[in-house]
């Protein structure tokens, strides 16, 4: 089976060669993205190691952190949310452009994981009505191959929005921390392993990851961890 993908890969590559989404150029290293482009991502390499924050010099704890402990226990945000990866998650996630999420999510599996794997993976779900209006849940199309490559079971139908809430974008900190509060359940009868993980596409303040963790603390659930694809600078709302 592995071969042939390979080939089919192979032949596709040939009739449709790729080529960068942003600039027009050839793509390189197997995805539609240049070299020049692609060394322009913003890799969060030196953040806090609590909450993601993109800091000047790594440490354990950013200064939000030490005033308020995040209900999470560690956040992996590979990239900072900045030209031209908001570029490509922008036309990903409102403009349902396909190819562009399958970048995003090959730039992502390429990363390594800093830390220890869940037991289980959950997409930040979107409200039924939203789903319907998009067609696709961003950020569970992102988990899917992340999760098959790690080796970590994923469900989309643990953790359910029970509430459809306003576009995060458009409200401030304690805007966004109020939309979310109640938005979030568990469907009943799932028994939940001690350490899960929640996905979502960007990670700005943390306000909905926030509340998507204390609804699995309320559960029982020892370890929580959050995954961005990317991490805006700023300061946490939660």
């Amino acid at each position: 089976m592995d071969a042939l993908m390979t080939t089919w890969r192979r032949l596709r590559h040939f009739v449709l060669p790729l080529h960068c989404l942003l600039c027009g150029a050839a793509g390189a290293e197997g995805i539609d993205l240049c070299a020049d482009c692609a060394a322009e991502l913003p890799r969060n390499r030196s953040c806090c190691k609590r909450c993601a924050l993109p800091l000047a010099t790594p440490a354990p704890l950013c200064g939000e952190c030490q005033r308020r402990i995040p209900p999470w226990d560690a956040a992996w945000a590979p990239f900072r949310y900045g030209w031209p990866l908001d570029r490509l998650e922008s036309r990903y996630k409102f403009g349902a452009d396909l190819a562009a999420g399958r970048v995003l999510s090959t730039l992502w599996r390429r990363e390594p994981c800093p830390i220890e794997p869940p037991q289980l993976l959950l997409a930040v779900p979107l409200h039924l009505g939203r789903l319907r209006e998009r067609g696709y849940n961003q950020a569970l199309e992102l988990a899917r191959p992340l999760a098959r490559d790690l080796g970590v079971p994923l469900r989309h139908d643990v953790l359910q929005r029970i509430r459809r809430t306003d576009a995060q974008t458009e409200l401030d900190a304690l805007g966004r921390r109020r939309n979310v509060r109640g938005a979030f359940a568990l469907r009943a009868g799932i028994a939940l392993p001690a350490h899960v993980a929640i996905l979502d596409d960007v990670m700005t303040t943390g306000a909905t990851l926030a509340e998507c963790a204390r609804v699995l603390r309320r559960a029982g659930v020892s370890r929580v961890d959050v995954w961005a694809l990317a991490r805006a600078p700023g300061t946490r709302s939660e």
